[in-house]
């Protein structure tokens, strides 16, 4: 059956516009992004097939260029499409951070970190500066890859940082894994980089363990 033969109330259209795009299962989200099915399949069936494929939402849309456009039903146009989402998606995180204390909304600031990081598929590490008044100057990726061992640079962030003119910092890396429990690692390099910014009279308000399930925060666990 069709998707314009169910009831309104069951279309994932009209369910969004009449109670808000929270109220919408992955599959039903992923639907309206696709806008049509394939033969002997709605846009709906499709997601459903999509995301038992993929195993996520998440692992769909961090999947790279070749695979996604190898998929059936999908391609180059729909891959340009998504990216455009996610791009909005990011930039859209941004300015809501903009110009406000990031300290009075750390959600906000996870909110901002999770679109940034969360579904990327290696290590991301990555710094936000702020201003004497904790707002946001910038934001940089700056290490890719695993964090263990010598792959964050503390004097490459302080260079950064006064680059910026920033006066303080939260930094944050993700957990491709899922796991979001802070590492022996992820400890060692927040103490080493607090080392390295209080010589330079910066401060690091937090590092931020980000998955696509959540995050912790190493300030919250009295870990900084």
């Amino acid at each position: 059956m069709r998707i314009s033969d169910w009831p309104a109330a069951e279309r994932p259209r009209e369910k969004l516009l009449a109670r808000g795009a929270d109220a919408l299962s992955d599959a039903e989200l992923l639907a309206i992004f696709l806008r049509t099915g394939v033969a002997g399949q709605s846009a709906v069936d499709m997601a459903r097939a999509l995301l038992a494929e993929y195993g996520s939402l998440g692992a769909l849309l961090s999947a790279d260029h070749q695979r996604f456009t190898a998929t059936h039903g999908l391609g180059v146009a729909k891959y340009a499409q998504l990216q455009a989402v996610l791009a909005m998606a990011r930039r859209y995180a941004t300015e809501t951070l903009a110009d406000r204390d990031v300290l009075s909304d750390p959600e906000a600031t996870r909110r901002f970190l999770s679109t940034q990081l969360g579904h990327a598929e290696q290590e991301i590490f990555a710094c936000v500066f702020l201003d004497t008044r904790n707002r946001v100057i910038a934001f940089e990726q700056m290490f890719h890859g695993t964090i263990d061992g010598a792959a964050v640079y503390p004097r490459e962030v302080v260079k950064a940082a006064l680059r910026h003119n920033a006066a303080a910092l939260i930094v944050a890396h993700n957990h491709p894994s899922g796991v979001a429990e802070p590492s022996t690692a992820d400890r060692d390099i927040t103490r080493r980089l607090s080392d390295a910014l209080g010589l330079v009279d910066i401060r690091l308000l937090d590092h931020v363990v980000v998955t696509r399930q959540g995050s912790t925060s190493l300030a919250e666990r009295g870990l900084m």
